[in-house]
């Protein structure tokens, strides 16, 4: 399909608030990801709602991200963003093309890819890394990775970045947790895994925001996320991580009435934290919980510390948040010992992504 109108793209306006007289586009924004969750997979919730989003967009220590808006007459038909790490000596950039279907084929999702590419170069960036979402289905045409693990089936989004000389990278499979359903399964890995690990391991909970005592020990754990989980050959720049980038992260975290528990295990002879899980629900808590981060460090697997974390953290989450009917994650394929525990303990897989990779 072909139009003559005119595209116009201009900068994404980022408000203040949601109530401010300049929030319609960071509104549309919001229902924008969610409609193409939706779209792609059946699963609008897997976006954040568009408060979620602004916590993150108005501080830029961390990450810096900008985004753009298409339209042809006034109608908006296609946003892009970008996220730029800024970590010293970053090369990468995260990318999402968001395109309804009604408006796809119609030279906006080039034009757009085109764009991020631009803004890429301009800001010092050499690796352009993104998303796809995908069905659970059979399909004519179907993707492997370079890892060799997983394979999903081709998409227009998919189809788009082989067009343009990105590279399939990776694999991650969603699950989804029935959180209404027995907890036997969960209760019975607990346990087992505890008396597995023994005494020279202690899980403890908490709700962020974290404790000032915690937050050094918490900030060593989450810069292994990095460096210590599975990304193929995936170009990541590593993380640092301080009590001030764990503060800044916390009150993200917990605006917008979110709520997030995390369960930890503490290297008792070192004092070290060396495994957790988080889990976070927004202000409406019958909606899906969503799992952040969950890791093992390296030197400590092998003592199901993954499986305590998750366990012990879902268990505490039905006290939480009882309305909240499931929860969400995304593991890559080729990490089987942590989709062996979510297999053993109930969840199911629900979808799939894709991570694309290009080098300028």
């Amino acid at each position: 399909m072909t139009t003559t109108t005119t595209l116009t793209i201009t900068p994404l306006t980022v408000p203040a608030t949601l109530d401010a007289a300049d929030a319609a586009d960071f509104v549309a924004y919001g229902e924008l990801s969610r409609q193409i969750c939706d779209e792609e997979v059946g699963l609008p919730d897997l976006s954040p709602n568009a408060g979620q989003l602004l916590l993150g967009w108005l501080d830029d220590t961390d990450s810096v991200n900008r985004g753009f808006v298409a339209r042809r007459e006034g109608v908006t038909v296609g946003m892009v963003t970008t996220s730029y790490p800024q970590e010293a000596g970053a090369r990468t950039v995260e990318i999402d093309i968001l395109v309804p279907r009604e408006f796809w084929g119609q030279g906006v999702e080039g034009a757009l890819l085109s764009l991020a590419e631009s803004e890429a170069r301009a800001r010092g960036r050499d690796i352009l890394q993104t998303w796809t979402l995908h069905r659970p289905a059979e399909s004519d045409r179907t993707l492997t990775p370079k890892t060799g693990w997983g394979s999903v089936p081709a998409t227009r989004l998919s189809d788009l970045f082989e067009a343009n000389a990105f590279s399939f990278e990776q694999v991650e499979r969603n699950s989804a947790f029935d959180l209404h359903g027995d907890t036997a399964a969960v209760q019975n890995a607990l346990a087992a895994a505890q008396a597995a690990a023994g005494a020279a391991y202690r899980e403890f909970s908490w709700t962020l925001p974290t404790p000032p005592e915690l937050r050094a020990g918490y900030a060593a754990a989450l810069s292994r996320l990095s460096t210590d989980a599975p990304t193929g050959e995936l170009e990541i720049d590593p993380e640092h991580w301080d009590e001030d980038r764990v503060v800044r992260r916390d009150r993200r975290l917990t605006g917008a009435g979110q709520t997030v528990s995390v369960s930890a295990v503490e290297h008792v002879p070192s004092g070290t934290i060396v495994a957790y899980n988080e889990l976070l629900v927004g202000a409406d808590r019958s909606t899906t919980t969503h799992q952040l981060g969950t890791l093992v460090l390296k030197e400590h697997r092998g003592h199901r510390l993954g499986t305590i974390v998750k366990c012990a953290n879902l268990l505490r989450w039905r006290d939480f948040a009882p309305e909240s009917p499931t929860v969400s994650t995304f593991n890559a394929e080729e990490n089987r010992p942590m989709l062996d525990i979510n297999e053993a303990i109930g969840f199911v897989p629900v979808s799939y992504a894709g991570a694309w990779q290009k080098k300028l």
